[in-house]
């Protein structure tokens, strides 16, 4: 059994990095090596990324709903002003925003046939939160 968030881990954080790595260099002409610093990645993932050969399962750029939260990513990575928790709350909401729409359910099913992705609301639902609502009280 493959949890939603290995899933997420294999396919989805690539996405989304991979997003963020064109926009910075496109956009705001960063070089690699600094896109890959700045996303504590290899340079040669971060050439992967812009080549289209990682972290292509899921085009996020195609998910209007997360455009925001993507700018907000690339904004504050390429003005300098992105403290660590910051990006990675963002990153969890980018990731919220995929899994609550449902975009995840294929590449679930993909990880483990025997899901069956109809019976499945783990991402729909507010599973997680209320689990963690739970241990801290």
């Amino acid at each position: 059994m493959l949890l939603p968030c290995e899933v997420a881990v294999k396919s989805l954080v690539p996405a989304i990095r991979s997003a963020i790595a064109r926009e910075l260099t496109q956009t705001y002409g960063l070089k690699q090596k600094d896109v890959a610093r700045l996303l504590g990645v290899t340079q040669t993932a971060v050439s992967k990324y812009t080549r289209h050969v990682r972290g292509v399962v899921l085009k996020v750029e195609d998910v209007e709903e997360i455009q925001p939260t993507l700018k907000e990513i690339v904004v504050s990575l390429a003005n300098g002003r992105a403290s660590k928790y910051e990006l990675v709350a963002k990153f969890c909401v980018a990731c919220e925003i995929i899994r609550r729409k449902g975009l995840m359910c294929e590449l679930c099913k993909l990880s483990d046939p025997s899901i069956d992705v109809q019976q499945c609301l783990v991402c729909h639902s507010d599973t997680h939160f209320i689990a963690e609502i739970k241990s801290e009280g």
